[in-house]
């Protein structure tokens, strides 16, 4: 018995607006509308099961023009704009093809329908079974005793069967006779203009009577009704010319073959990673209740070979390389154990027979050898350590995977694999246990364990990679983050020299003025009580004091910060209470913080660099956090007197961008004052208070500064009327009035501002000049106050994202250029726009020089960036 020929071919871009149009707009949590390619996914699936096609084939159409506009240039010439909503689904609909293993065609000068029709007959005459499906019923034309034609009705899953026998039903005609039917009443979706007057009944009874348009025109002398007879006479040429423009041809010029069509199934790993990045939670379940890859991945067997000693030939270029620890606090925590993945097989090895092993820590520190990794810089670190160099990092799954959705956070490589429908490997969590009752297991578990996360980065690069091209976000990868990665590395496993008895010293003093303070406290409430007790104070302020209540909790008055401020001039008490938390946080978080994390052998603090985190690209530091030390203060700025050189007579220089922020406004938004400012090198906030107020410069008073200050800086965040009313201390109705002068004056910045939001809408994403992506799903909500965030962030992302950017590639440029000058001269921190270095004192005079000439030219803008720096024997003092 011969196995039964099946052809499916599908209308890709007809069905494409169907979905659209027939479903309301749906987004993912990235904001990428996806309603097109639900309602495709569920008509693609709906037919794959029913028709169980042996052969399959979408077709697209290539381009706005066919050969049918040399005939009539208006051909489909009313059509609208296709809405940008739907133009950005087209790549999904395509990838969910490829994850199905359909193949997908289209030819220049010709329409989907033509490649259609062509295949078609070309099957039919091969002994094929054909099934069409579209939403025009144009295609009906094609139905024949070996083709049938599904036609879309308007519940998008629903199709209507055209055979001949039931085109003859529905219409009393033969299928080759719709494109009689549509030469004489025309299409007014294609812009076919038939004969004016002859709608479809009309068009149907002339077809019966005269079979065909030529015919009919031939005998215009025996139709009935002087009118229409008159319009068959005028409009002859018209209704060829139409019966022409419907023809579907079978004889396109097409290069694949229907043999070349063979349809092999879904690859469920690919369609599963999609579902889940699409956000299609019900498709997702009906694979679990199916033949889910993800389920049989994760029953899947795996070899993993415990090796107590490392062999050359697993030693492989390139290895998924594991290196595990069992603490989030990497420095210097115990390795657990490696594991390698590669063509050789998998491998688990102690890490006793790792550090022991010259073989592997050389295979570690070969440059040549690339390893691909789930977080490198951990790795780096870890391995530094333990003396070892690691070299060849040249794949990083967590960096990979941050830049393509920044809005994660992958705690593991199966938070990564999960994303992408592998789940091969167990989370963390699971495999160790949580809080208290973390563990590591034994060694065959925790072998299996690693193995598994090696697998899955092996199946991760790829993937990943293709996904990292498509986002145009490759460069910004490979020329940013990865070497970054490096850097930061170096960074932590350097550390930070710390004063300990300065620090000691400033604990003691802050605990005097602490008291001091709480003494005051006491003196203006009348009576001591303890100022640490919310309840206490409450009473003291409320019921004593008699101040007005801003807001109550259920356990009484609040007495939170925001509170507080609102009652800053309402009572001399409130001043001394705020000054006192200040003073508490800084003797807690970065006294005896900071006391806590110091390493007592070196007397230094190694924070962490988080790298993949923020949605802007901005790095932040943790254990202990050096980038939120409170400056303002004067005694938060004293603390920065404890960070000093490692090494006698060394200092420590700072160099920090100067507005680095409005500078990239002003490249980005091209406005034509901001870049006058800049290049002039003019202060940008008496320029804003000159444009704004319409004042010279010398008329610009210090409450004019001031205010213009609050304007640009609130511009940069994504300032509101009410941010501004807050901020200045005047009513919402001014800091409207003000902004609206703002951006009068700064009409680049408005521009900027419309179209931010704009692309925002069109696309669920922004970007920064180095393509970093930040995905606002809010942009189209209904709720008013979400929408406005999403607003202010589409501003505000691309300012922020490439200031972050800007000083991420100045950090790699000054790593290199203090290689190619062979200084001492190491970088420390990098703390917002700043970077933080430690030198020799001979060397000053060198990066004085060096320093802001690389920094400045990190990125070339329309404007110059400024760089301010200095030097001291503190940090407290590079200011």
């Amino acid at each position: 018995m011969t196995e039964q020929k099946k052809l499916l071919l599908v209308d890709g871009n007809s069905l494409a607006y169907r979905a659209f149009f027939a479903l309301p707009l749906l987004n993912n949590e990235k904001g990428i509308h996806t309603n097109a390619v639900y309602g495709f996914t569920m008509i693609l699936t709906k037919m794959l099961e029913e028709e169980k096609p042996s052969h399959m084939l979408v077709a697209f159409d290539a381009g706005k023009t066919t050969f049918r506009h040399k005939t009539f240039k208006e051909y489909k010439g009313g059509r609208q704009k296709t809405p940008p909503e739907l133009s950005e689904q087209m790549p999904f609909i395509r990838e969910l093809l490829n994850a199905y293993q359909v193949k997908t065609y289209e030819l220049e000068n010709f329409e989907a329908d033509d490649i259609i029709g062509t295949l078609a007959k070309s099957a039919e005459k091969e002994g094929y079974t054909v099934k069409i499906v579209s939403g025009d019923k144009d295609l009906t034309q094609l139905s024949s005793e070996h083709t049938t034609v599904a036609i879309t009705k308007k519940g998008i899953t629903e199709v209507e069967n055209y055979t001949p026998a039931h085109v003859k039903e529905k219409y009393g005609l033969e299928p080759k006779q719709i494109i009689d039917m549509k030469g004489l009443m025309g299409d007014s979706s294609d812009n076919i203009p038939g004969v004016p007057g002859v709608g479809e009944k009309t068009a149907i009874k002339l077809l019966k009577q005269f079979d065909t348009v030529e015919k009919l025109l031939e005998s215009i002398s025996e139709v009935s009704g002087n009118k229409l007879k008159e319009k068959l006479e005028e409009f002859k040429d018209q209704a060829v010319m139409s019966k022409e423009l419907a023809t579907i041809t079978t004889e396109a010029p097409i290069e694949v073959g229907v043999a070349e069509l063979t349809y092999a199934g879904p690859v469920m790993d690919k369609v599963v990673g999609l579902y889940k990045e699409l956000g299609f939670n019900t498709l997702l379940e009906k694979l679990g209740e199916g033949e889910s890859a993800g389920e049989e991945e994760e029953l899947e067997e795996i070899q993993v070979e415990i090796c107590s000693e490392v062999k050359e030939d697993m030693l492989l270029s390139p290895s998924s390389l594991v290196v595990e620890q069992m603490s989030e606090h990497y420095h210097d925590e115990p390795i657990v154990g490696f594991s390698i993945v590669n063509d050789s097989g998998a491998f688990f090895i102690p890490s006793e027979a790792g550090l022991a092993s010259e073989a592997f820590k050389a295979w570690l520190e070969d440059e040549s050898k690339k390893k691909w990794i789930f977080d490198s810089k951990k790795a780096q670190v870890a391995l530094k350590w333990q003396g070892v160099h690691l070299k060849g990092a040249e794949f990083d799954v967590l960096l990979a995977a941050y830049l393509l959705n920044p809005a994660s956070s992958y705690e593991d490589v199966a938070s990564v694999a999960k994303e992408k429908g592998i789940q091969l490997v167990s989370s963390d969590e699971t495999v160790y246990g949580k809080g208290a009752k973390r563990a590591c297991p034994e060694e065959n578990s925790l072998a299996d364990h690693l193995a598994r996360k090696g697998m899955a980065i092996t199946r991760l690069y790829d993937r990943l990679l293709d996904d990292l091209k498509k986002n145009e976000q490759l460069e910004l990868y490979e020329d940013l983050e990865l070497p970054l990665s490096v850097i930061l590395g170096e960074m932590e496993s350097e550390g930070v020299q710390v004063d300990i008895d300065r620090l000691k010293n400033m604990g003691a003093e802050l605990s005097a003025k602490l008291k001091e303070v709480e003494e005051k406290i006491h003196e203006l409430a009348g009576e001591p009580f303890n100022v640490n007790s919310p309840k206490q104070l409450g009473v003291i302020l409320f019921d004593k004091l008699q101040l007005p209540v801003i807001k109550k909790t259920k356990t009484g008055y609040s007495t939170s910060a925001d509170v507080l401020e609102k009652l800053a001039d309402q009572h001399e008490i409130v001043q001394y209470l705020l000054h006192y938390r200040q003073i508490g946080k800084l003797h807690s978080t970065y006294v005896e913080g900071l006391l806590k994390v110091i390493k007592q052998d070196t007397h230094r603090v190694h924070t962490r660099f988080n790298q993949a985190l923020t949605q802007t690209g901005r790095l932040s530091s943790i254990d202990p956090n050096l980038q939120n030390i409170p400056i303002r203060l004067e005694e938060g700025r004293k603390i920065r007197q404890a960070f000093i050189p490692s090494k006698k007579d060394w200092l420590i220089f700072a160099a920090d961008y100067s507005q680095i922020e409005l500078r990239v406004l002003a490249h980005i938004s091209k406005d034509e004052n901001l870049i006058e400012a800049f290049t002039n090198d003019m202060d940008i906030h008496t320029k804003t208070a000159m444009d704004v107020f319409h004042v010279e410069a010398d008329e610009v008073t210090a409450n004019m500064r001031r205010q213009a200050k609050a304007v640009n800086f609130g511009i940069v965040y994504g300032i509101s009327d009410y941010g501004l009313s807050q901020s200045l201390g005047i009513t919402r109705k001014a800091a409207g009035e003000f902004i609206t002068r703002y951006l009068e004056s700064f009409k680049g910045v408005k521009e900027y501002m419309d179209e931010s939001i704009q692309e925002a809408k069109q696309k669920g994403f922004v970007t920064t000049l180095l393509q970093r992506r930040r995905y606002i799903p809010e942009i189209t909500s209904r709720n008013f106050n979400l929408r406005g965030f999403a607003e202010r962030t589409a501003m505000n992302t691309p300012i922020q994202g490439s200031a972050a950017d800007i000083i991420k590639k100045a950090m790699i440029d000054m790593a290199e250029a203090l290689k190619k000058e062979k200084l001492e001269s190491k970088l420390l921190l990098q703390v917002h726009d700043e970077l933080i270095f430690e030198a020799p004192k001979e060397e000053i005079h060198i990066l004085e020089k060096l320093v802001p000439e690389v920094m400045e030219n990190a990125l070339k803008l329309d404007v110059p960036l400024k760089v301010d720096y200095s030097h001291g024997p503190s940090w407290y003092d590079a200011k």
